[in-house]
């Protein structure tokens, strides 16, 4: 099991529109955000709501994002579960101090 984004690191969500049920919201896509915290393994949800036995197992992250950089406004954080494959490391890769703000 993959835990390759400890916390602190910043990540950026997939931009991708998949033609099958995700998880992962649609204002949240191509967004990037901290990881705060590693959830636990998990089958990948959009597999297994397809009604597929083969969903593969994935680490789940805890990772926040600004409101402002999901609707433009707002000064509070939201932190929503993502699994790894919805993820890729920014360039900018760790934030001092992020797992401690959640």
């Amino acid at each position: 099991m993959s835990d390759r984004f400890p916390p602190g690191t910043r990540v950026r969500t997939f931009p991708h529109d998949p033609p099958h049920h995700t998880r992962l919201p649609r204002y949240a896509r191509g967004k990037s955000g901290v990881v705060v915290e590693l959830e636990g393994p998990a089958e990948v949800a959009d597999v297994s709501a397809q009604g597929r036995g083969d969903a593969p197992v994935e680490q789940v992250y805890a990772v926040r994002f600004a409101a402002r950089d999901l609707w433009g406004e707002g000064d509070h954080h939201v932190v929503l579960d993502l699994w790894e494959s919805y993820l890729e490391a920014c360039e900018e890769e760790h934030e001092k101090g992020a797992a401690d703000e959640r």
